[in-house]
């Protein structure tokens, strides 16, 4: 079976360690687990839908390629999927809102004990992930920043470990701030043109709206400066 899979889940099966045990939640078609076993890049998978619909999609797919004995398919909602006996070392969940990513993890904080790592993309509020991360003892190790049909995504990728984000490394992110890549700058750099417009917009009578937009657009110029 050739899966249908994108080039965001691609990019997100890059950072999936080899011979991990995956728990891949929300995963829809299971494209990504699929794709993993395929290429020799994981041992086993779970594969959980809260939906009936993606779910048995989800279960189609695994048997036409012909995988049911390396990929479990489950319906379950968040990780309430994930159980001690799984022996499952990196938990995916790609494709949902920052704010509905963080509160996933919360729900099922207790079963992230001995986890090796978290592989998160987030298709918006990026800063509430490196919140929940910063709090609840997880390490940023890895930022990646990429396109797809004119959208850009972000993946984060965590361990085990103390790492206290402030304010600015929250919504920027501490590996892109390090690292400046093409796609962050890209991404940001396009932000900012936006902003600019709408500060233009604004009349100068409007000084808390403008102060406001002024305060956004400096800290994007911050962000993406070249410290040379």
């Amino acid at each position: 079976m050739e899966t249908n899979i994108s080039q965001r889940l691609l990019d997100v099966a890059d950072f999936i360690p080899q011979g991990a045990k995956l728990l891949d939640v929300g995963s829809d078609h299971a494209y990504l687990p699929i794709h993993l076993l395929q290429e020799g890049l994981i041992s086993q998978a779970i594969a959980s839908e809260v939906v009936q619909g993606p779910y048995r999609s989800a279960l189609e797919n695994v048997t036409a390629a012909g995988l049911n004995q390396k990929i479990q398919v489950r319906l379950a909602d968040g990780l309430e999927a994930l159980e001690p006996s799984d022996g499952v070392t990196t938990i995916a969940i790609c494709g949902m809102g920052g704010r509905l990513i963080a509160d996933i993890l919360t729900a099922g904080q207790e079963k992230l004990s001995g986890l090796e790592r978290l592989v998160l993309q987030p298709n918006n509020r990026e800063d509430d992930v490196r919140a929940w991360l910063s709090d609840h003892g997880f390490k940023i190790i890895a930022e990646k920043v990429m396109s797809e049909k004119g959208k850009f995504y972000e993946i984060i990728v965590a361990q085990p470990g103390q790492q206290v984000l402030n304010d600015f490394e929250k919504r920027f992110g501490p590996r892109h701030l390090e690292e400046k890549s093409a796609g962050f700058l890209t991404k940001w750099q396009r932000e900012l043109e936006k902003l600019q417009v709408a500060l233009s917009k604004i009349p100068e009578a409007n000084q808390a709206d403008r102060q406001a937009l002024e305060e956004r657009i400096q800290a994007i110029k911050e962000a993406i400066q070249d410290e040379g």
